[in-house]
């Protein structure tokens, strides 16, 4: 026979019946069956379920399960606790160790780990106990004596062009002529103003 479409001559109900009458059927007779069982058939059930997943656990023994890892190059590890690929490891560029003299000869592995370092506490201390600012000037300065020469460098820049009174200031005469203070007082001592 053609199955029935619900809406061309049976209700709704009479075609789930006929289409699912087998599985509810079997479902009753699963549900009566676990109902009327004793304490001791259910606890030999929950045993043999523990049994089957214990043997399919022993059948998917990895190499790497094994306690320990074999790791002679000390690749850092994945989520997952083991090794990462050699390519990512050399990719992400790990084999490369940073050292910072800033921060007490603290090495760092791998440029991002570095790059990071300069805005992390320790650094940020190290510059403080040297008693320069740690601003984007001193990125990737690692060494204390270059540090400190580059900020000796920046305040004598700093200095110049800091406002200088007996230079910048501005004096104006009689006609609205603008002078700079130096101009203006040698022109008063010849006369001309």
């Amino acid at each position: 026979p053609i199955p029935c479409v619900p809406w061309q001559s049976q209700t709704s109900g009479q075609y789930q019946r006929r289409v699912h009458g087998g599985n509810i059927e079997a479902t009753k007779e699963y549900v009566e069956k676990k109902q009327t069982r004793t304490y001791k058939e259910i606890q030999e059930a929950l045993l043999e379920a523990e049994r089957e997943s214990d043997d399919e656990e022993s059948e998917d023994d990895d190499p790497y399960t094994d306690g320990a890892i074999y790791n002679p190059l000390k690749i850092p590890l994945d989520f997952d606790k083991r090794p990462i690929p050699y390519w990512l490891y050399k990719f992400r560029g790990l084999n490369r160790y940073f050292t910072c003299e800033i921060c007490g000869g603290y090495q760092y592995r791998g440029p991002r780990s570095f790059q990071r370092h300069f805005r992390e506490w320790r650094h940020a201390h190290g510059m403080r106990c040297l008693g320069i600012p740690n601003t984007k000037d001193f990125h990737l300065i690692t060494q204390i004596d270059d540090a400190i020469n580059l900020y000796d460098k920046i305040k004598q820049v700093k200095a110049k062009s800091s406002y200088r009174p007996d230079e910048e200031e501005e004096f104006e005469d009689i006609n609205g002529t603008v002078f700079r203070k130096r101009d203006y007082d040698r022109l008063v001592r010849q006369g001309v103003l």
